[in-house]
């Protein structure tokens, strides 16, 4: 049997999304969610990635959460550099183009303006330094790959920002959110579509552009300016009917284990250039609210 893709990190936010596209666009596609497959489970993935013999991997399985990997630093390099590594030889191993995800988190944020690919990083957290190390380990072992950083993720399917701020709008007078981060919200929907887009056409034999690609959302805006844009648009859909008082503070006066990038800006003229695909629009994919609100 083979298949053009085999997805991994199948039941998170981009997963999810990833799913139903390709089911769309009638990509033959096997999905695995962590639970149906472990990647540190090395003898496993491979027997998985033998049977299907996938032209494309796409990893969208990671440990993502930043707090908790302060105190659990071996399971987040378990996952997030040992798994990739077990996935680097497997796709090595049947010829398959490794599409992997990352984040704006590699980087400390002290930039002014947007980062490139070619920018050093340097990530303030466990998870940053985690998701760097299995940047690095593709770039070495894999040449058949893109890696696409994102980040501030949000999509219907699953916990993000959104999600978070509307529920609370129904349990609070008054919420306090940062205004010293800047980044570009990114929506789940885009994130897969943009995947999909780039595996076909690095499917074509001609393809050499491998490498690293930024895929994030426009406009850029701080945590606290995305808040009150969520609320205004709520209102207006006729979802929220009071408005919580929105509270501006700085990073330092939020309680968190990880430190954040306070500038996690992604410059996304190269994958325009190279594969025609625009950065996420994000006030566009929150034209309807609906989905967002709490059940």
């Amino acid at each position: 049997m083979s298949v053009d893709l085999l997805l991994v990190g199948a039941g998170g936010q981009i997963g999810t999304c990833l799913c139903e596209q390709a089911q769309l666009i009638g990509v033959s596609f096997i999905a695995m969610s962590h639970e149906q497959l472990d990647i540190c489970d090395e003898a496993k993935l491979s027997a998985k990635i033998s049977e299907y013999n996938p032209r494309c991997i796409i990893n969208a399985a990671a440990y993502t959460q930043v707090d908790r990997a302060e105190s659990n630093e071996a399971t987040a390099y378990a996952v997030n550099v040992q798994g990739v590594i077990n996935l680097v030889k497997c796709a090595n191993a049947v010829g398959a183009i490794l599409v992997h995800l990352s984040t704006d988190y590699v980087f400390d944020g002290l930039k002014k303006g947007a980062y490139l690919e070619s920018d050093l990083t340097n990530p303030l957290s466990v998870y940053g330094s985690s998701k760097q190390a299995g940047e690095l380990v593709i770039g070495e072992y894999c040449h058949r790959h893109l890696i696409v950083r994102t980040g501030w993720v949000f999509g219907e399917h699953g916990n993000n920002f959104v999600k978070t701020m509307l529920k609370l709008a129904f349990e609070r007078t008054t919420l306090s959110v940062v205004t010293d981060q800047v980044g570009g919200p990114t929506y789940a929907g885009d994130i897969a579509s943009t995947l999909l887009n780039m595996m076909q056409q690095a499917m074509i034999p001609q393809f050499s552009n491998w490498g690293m690609y930024h895929y994030a959302g426009i406009p850029y805006i701080s945590w606290f300016e995305f808040a009150s844009e969520l609320f205004s648009r709520a209102e207006q859909q006729g979802l929220l009917t009071q408005m919580p008082e929105l509270k501006p503070i700085v990073s330092t006066e939020y309680a968190s284990a990880a430190k954040r990038p306070a500038n996690s800006q992604l410059d996304c003229t190269k994958i325009k250039t190279v594969f025609n695909l625009p950065p996420c629009d994000w006030k566009a994919a929150l034209a309807d609210l609906s989905p967002y609100m709490p059940k």
